[in-house]
């Protein structure tokens, strides 16, 4: 891989070009303090800007470490070209028109091939994107205005969209932020390998994502697990949830997992924590800086009034967040600091009988503290810092403070309000290891996704090769390949008329089901008859059906709950594997689970306990328990299928569950051969 040591640390930078974005980079390095060699470059001026300028590269005294390039695209090829020749460290190019505008220009794919050639070795951003910006060394190599002040150390951001890595440098949540960076087209450089070098800093704490769509799957896996040995948590914001992102689907899993349930289990497989907003991601970021993962969902909220206690319960219950009930030990120790007029309750309403006293305060948070708790929080507003005195609230801070540290456990300060917790007081929350979370909402989304990370599985996501001329099976032949690996399928028979139907069900033996071929969601087009109990019954039922075959099974009765399983191949996420209510539930319910394979049977296990119809498998309201291990066998067997071959999607709906079987009532298989077949 290309090291991007030089490019991220520069000691000198060029700016190539003279135009608005080039001015504006070169002022704002300056303004930003960077103390290395900053030059301009342009063929016919002697300044840009107030900068010193030298008609080409090759005439300053060395190779730049870091180049932006800020010209056409079809000069910058030029100019990439000669900064590889000459050894620079590496380049942001800046331009547009390349793959991104194929379907305007015909010679953007073209172009952006020669721009990779032109580079070579040397490491390059985008094309089509700001560049970066480094506070840890003030280097700006960013064509804009930035809110970004220099630091120490903090968290690094890398987006696939440069506006939106624009908006987040004006955050003013008190979340230092070491680097932001863009990646444009990933014509070389891929979000992956960015993230891969900016682990290497030591300095970055952890590491916030905008993904659009993942560059490359290995390297993304290869980022994933480098960021957990390194013990730097990864948040990841992901677009592109709409219906619109999933086209063309056939089965019923690939409507119901698309990209976006691909993208949710592959980072869950991948120990990375997912949120759904950008403040989110700004406030779990905050979180992984100060404390990093959290051990549960368990936390603890206090407050001096009975509304905030009663609005942090009740977001609690719209978020992945337990309160937990107050253990005798905390309630003895809340009695001992509060006295006998607070009701005792997690969230806690303190009352304010306590404020001002800094040895009562510490009292009351240090008791709360003694329970199986991942996290404390005390919901406190800052007053109006242009009006109001908050040397009160120093106090609080103190004993919020102290009381960490006597429990020694995280702790933090969530406002109801973000423009009640200012900057200033946010970023020394920060310094004296406290959490300040800006909205009540947010926190708790933010502790929901930073709770119960796992690092990734020793086995890679299953992958296979494009596929040519994919094809649709029949359920019968799809059945007969299901039945090679395992899984236990109707006995039947096919017929290609309504006598030689009335034949298959008398050999099947009555009742039998009677399904019409060659139509891929039978129930909704009446092509299924169930319960069929004679010869002239099937005759007639077949005769009415707008097909010509006919698949003859028979009918499985005894069944207490019905599943869909499916395997579905995501061109970003690798093959994602969907757990859901299944047969006429499916869509009605939209109660469904999805994981990247290969999943162990553990948590295949785990995945159908969150189910809503879990409850009926193991037996409701005194109905009888559906045969568990038959159910995880014939996922696993699925499993086995999928990585056998060359599948696209491969459907059971339903797979009948009863107390001593698990039958793929009906099935759908879509296959190919890959380029190599």
């Amino acid at each position: 891989m290309r090291s991007l040591n030089r490019l991220l640390n520069p000691r000198s930078i060029a700016v190539v070009g003279g135009g608005t974005w080039c001015e504006s980079v070169l002022k704002q390095c300056h303004a930003f303090g960077y103390t290395g060699q900053l030059t301009a470059v342009h063929p016919k001026r002697s300044e840009i800007a107030g900068f010193p300028a030298v008609l080409s590269l090759d005439q300053l005294n060395e190779a730049p470490d870091a180049i932006f390039v800020g010209v056409n695209r079809h000069a910058t090829i030029e100019v990439i070209r000669q900064a590889a020749q000459l050894g620079a460290g590496g380049a942001v190019c800046f331009a547009s028109g390349f793959r991104e505008a194929a379907a305007e220009l015909e010679d953007g794919v073209g172009l952006q091939e020669e721009l990779v050639a032109a580079a070579g070795d040397m490491p390059i951003l985008g094309p089509n994107c700001y560049g970066f910006i480094n506070a840890l060394e003030t280097a700006s190599l960013w064509p804009d205005q930035h809110g970004l002040a220099k630091v120490s150390n903090g968290v690094a951001i890398i987006s696939q969209s440069s506006n939106i890595a624009l908006n987040l440098t004006m955050q003013a949540r008190g979340l230092p932020i070491a680097y932001i960076m863009t990646v444009g087209n990933q014509a070389q450089s891929g979000l992956s390998h960015i993230g891969e070098a900016l682990l290497d800093d030591d300095r970055v704490t952890a590491i916030g994502l905008h993904i659009e769509g993942i560059d490359d799957l290995p390297s993304f896996e290869a980022f994933a697990r480098k960021a957990w040995a390194c013990g730097k948590p990864v948040v990841a914001l992901k677009t592109g949830r709409s219906d619109q992102a999933q086209a063309a689907t056939i089965s019923h899993t690939a409507s119901i997992a698309g990209s976006s349930a691909g993208a949710t289990a592959l980072f869950d497989r991948l120990g990375i924590a997912e949120v759904r907003s950008l403040p989110v991601l700004l406030e779990t970021l905050k979180l992984m800086h100060v404390h990093g993962p959290l051990t549960s969902e368990r936390i603890a909220s206090l407050s001096c009034s009975g509304g905030e206690a009663s609005l942090m319960a009740d977001l609690g219950l719209t978020h992945d967040v337990i309160f937990p009930d107050l253990t005798q030990t905390q309630s003895d120790g809340l009695r001992e600091a509060l006295g006998p007029k607070v009701a005792l309750a997690n969230p806690l309403d303190y009352h304010t009988y306590i404020w001002g006293d800094s040895d009562a305060m510490t009292a009351t948070f240090a008791a709360m503290m003694t329970g199986d708790l991942a996290l404390g929080l005390i919901v406190l507003d800052f007053p109006r810092e242009d009006r109001c005195d908050g040397a009160e609230w120093e106090k609080v801070i103190g004993s919020i403070e102290a009381a960490a540290n006597l429990s020694n456990k995280p702790m933090g300060i969530v406002s109801s309000l973000v423009e009640a917790l200012p900057e200033s007081i946010a970023a020394n929350l920060i310094d004296r290891g406290l959490v300040p979370f800006s909205g009540m909402e947010e926190a708790l989304a933010a502790i929901a996704a930073a709770s119960n990370m796992a690092p990734p599985p020793a086995d890679n996501v299953f992958t296979s090769p494009p596929l040519t001329s994919p094809e649709t099976l029949s359920e019968h032949q799809a059945k007969q390949q299901l039945g090679a690996f395992g899984i236990r399928v109707p006995k039947s028979g096919t017929a290609a008329s309504p006598e030689k139907a009335a034949e298959v069900a008398e050999s099947v033996g009555f009742p039998v089901v009677l399904k019409g071929q060659g139509i891929a969601h039978k129930s909704e087009a009446g092509a299924v008859i169930l319960n069929l109990n004679s010869r002239e019954d099937v005759e007639v039922a077949a005769g009415k059906m707008p097909v010509g075959t006919f698949l003859v099974e028979e009918m499985v009765t005894g069944a207490q709950a019905e599943l869909l399983i499916g395997i579905v191949k995501d061109p970003g996420h690798g093959h994602v594997l969907t757990i859901a209510a299944g047969g006429v539930f499916t869509e009605l319910l939209q109660d469904g689970v999805s994981l990247t394979i290969p999943a162990n049977r553990r948590e295949i296990e785990e995945a159908l306990e969150h189910l809503k119809i879990s409850k009926v498998l193991a037996g409701y309201r005194g109905r009888p328990a559906c045969d568990l291990p038959k159910v995880l066998d014939t996922i696993m067997a699925l499993q086995d299928y999928v990585q056998s071959g060359t599948v696209e999607e491969a459907e059971i709906n339903p797979l009948l569950c009863g107390q001593d079987f698990a039958i793929a009532a009906d099935a759908l298989i879509r296959c190919g051969q890959n380029h190599d077949g």
